[in-house]
């Protein structure tokens, strides 16, 4: 491993050279002559493949609508949050933050929930006094996500701002996002100062509060039901006949 220090630096591939970025720094190391795989290090090759994709598509859904950057690391944080399960259990983003210093329960000591029917419920709450503020700002993001086409279905945004010296009486933001795919839904919090964002990092967080998967449809006899199941694990075949009870049924994957 070297250190990149001159003036044209790169990321990537460049003859049997890596560039590479690590926390702010760049560096470099040379490719192997040859790669012997077993069948583990096969496995782990390609749950880190998924997770790599997913973790790109949540980015590239959720960052652009963002006021904040995230910190240095939240690239490969994500990923390895995915990696465990090879990218399926999506549910683990829950209280992921995008910048390490910071969370949105610094600003709210009752966690917001995010409905089943893609409603965030953020409880009425006497708000934290932050020397240096007044208010807070409050953007939530949500991204609907279809993981097995790699498709970003389409996002939409909710700002609210509130008075710290004020008791929160709470809010229901509904969230609805058309289309079929996974529902990620993050909240950005940014401190106020005489109606001013301020920069301070103290008051600066971004929490993915919240993941609805899609559902699969069991219709039998006229009767609908639903289970969750994990976007990335959809067929491209749209009705499966699965026994159900000594009879068939149609599962309808959406």
């Amino acid at each position: 491993m070297a250190k990149q220090q001159s003036l044209i630096r790169f990321t990537g591939k460049l003859g049997n050279l890596i560039g590479y970025e690590r926390n702010g720094r760049q560096f470099l190391r040379r490719m192997p002559e040859k790669v012997r795989q077993t069948p583990a290090t096969r496995l782990a090759a390609q749950r880190f493949g998924i997770a790599s994709r997913r973790g790109a598509l949540i980015r590239k859904a959720i960052t652009g609508e963002l006021d904040l950057r995230g910190d240095s690391t939240y690239i490969n944080r994500l990923t390895r949050s995915l990696i465990s399960s090879g990218g399926h259990a999506l549910k683990t983003l829950e209280g992921f933050r995008f910048h390490q210093q910071g969370s949105i329960s610094r600003f709210f000591h009752l966690v917001p929930k995010l409905t089943a029917d893609g409603i965030l419920d953020i409880p009425a709450q006497a708000m934290p006094v932050c020397s240096g503020i007044d208010a807070i700002e409050v953007k939530v993001v949500a991204a609907k996500i279809s993981f097995s086409s790699g498709e970003i279905i389409g996002t939409t945004t909710q700002v609210i701002v509130l008075n710290t010296a004020k008791r929160f009486d709470g809010a229901m933001l509904p969230l609805h996002v058309p289309g079929r795919g996974t529902l990620v839904v993050t909240m950005q919090v940014r401190g106020m100062r005489q109606g001013l964002i301020i920069g301070n990092a103290r008051y600066l967080a971004a929490d993915i509060v919240g993941v609805i998967l899609p559902t699969v449809r069991r219709e039998r006899l006229g009767i609908c039901h639903q289970t969750m199941l994990p976007d990335a694990m959809r067929l491209p075949l749209t009705i499966v006949r699965t026994p159900w009870r000594g009879v068939y049924s149609h599962a309808l994957l959406e």
